[in-house]
């Protein structure tokens, strides 16, 4: 639901929504999700003909109850309500509130849903779905060699642009999540792919109407969208055979696994993925117990 901007939140919600993106350096797209949820529950308040000083915790106790009602799903809900609290702690620190009326509102348990990983086998048949030397195949071919060689997020290899590539070093500047840099590696498969497309594939589906510096470019020569990814990864696994849904973050996050199943150290994995917290990196290790289990009954003695 939008807000105009005649309406009386939206000073503070603005204020909010500012402290997000310029103080806490949080992404867009996470600005954009929570400054959607926190309008919602503007418009809510506003049929409630309830104003911001005169909400109370029963009142948004009231409001999550409607958000499980709706069957939003639990990961929806705990983001959503995490807006709602950071929204209200903002209004308390910055005075426009004299309490904080979502400070016990609970974060609904979401579990841990764990991306699945391809295996190498996999990974390589995806890697060669991509034949032949047409410009667009030598630009699919480069994107999943760098997703699953260096381990980006969809969103950090559109982004990218050509000035952050060295392909004399070898390496790749990603800007990520919370716009902190890291530079990565960029060898063996991905980097021969990476230069063959900017040498050979990108030239031929440049415009000169269009220039663009993002390394990764449509058909037309304009930027390539998240959903134009996206049907291009599910294109190839279908000719690889992979015969299941295939997600972006799954080349991430087999990136990640398949370095860890050979030997690399957890802490260098966090470094590459870009992960603030070490937590984070750990999720990557609870999906491969069958991997663990099976190097347990080849090794110990007693197995």
């Amino acid at each position: 639901m939008t807000v105009t901007r005649n309406e009386p939140f939206d000073p503070a919600l603005d204020h909010w929504l500012g402290h997000l993106a310029f103080e806490r350096r949080l992404s867009e797209n996470s600005v954009s999700a929570y400054g959607g949820d926190v309008r919602r529950h503007l418009a809510w308040l506003r049929g409630q003909k309830l104003r911001l000083e005169a909400v109370r915790p029963g009142h948004l106790e009231t409001y999550s109850n409607l958000l499980f009602d709706a069957r939003y799903r639990a990961t929806t809900r705990a983001r959503h309500i995490a807006a709602l609290k950071s929204f209200y702690r903002h209004l308390l620190e910055t005075r426009r509130l004299s309490a904080d009326p979502a400070e016990a509102l609970v974060l609904p348990r979401t579990g841990r849903r764990l991306p699945r990983g391809l295996t190498i086998e996999e990974a390589r048949r995806l890697m060669e779905s991509p034949g032949g030397s047409e410009p667009l195949a030598l630009r699919d071919r480069a994107m999943l060699e760098l997703m699953y060689g260096a381990g980006l997020r969809v969103s950090e290899l559109l982004d990218l642009t050509l000035d952050r590539i060295d392909l004399e070093a070898g390496i790749v500047r990603v800007i990520g999540k919370g716009s902190r840099e890291r530079l990565l590696p960029l060898a063996g498969a991905a980097r021969r792919a990476v230069e063959t497309w900017l040498g050979s594939g990108r030239p031929a589906v440049m415009r000169p109407k269009k220039p663009a510096s993002f390394v990764f470019l449509n058909g037309r020569g304009g930027r390539l969208s998240r959903m134009g990814y996206w049907k291009i990864l599910r294109s190839h696994a279908v000719r690889a055979g992979i015969g299941r849904d295939l997600h972006p973050h799954s080349l991430r996050h087999s990136f990640a696994t398949h370095l860890l199943e050979g030997g690399a150290d957890l802490r260098v994995v966090q470094e590459l993925l870009g992960h603030a917290s070490i937590t984070t990196t750990q999720i990557y290790t609870e999906v491969d117990r069958d991997f663990l289990h099976e190097v347990h009954r080849s090794f110990h003695p007693r197995a």
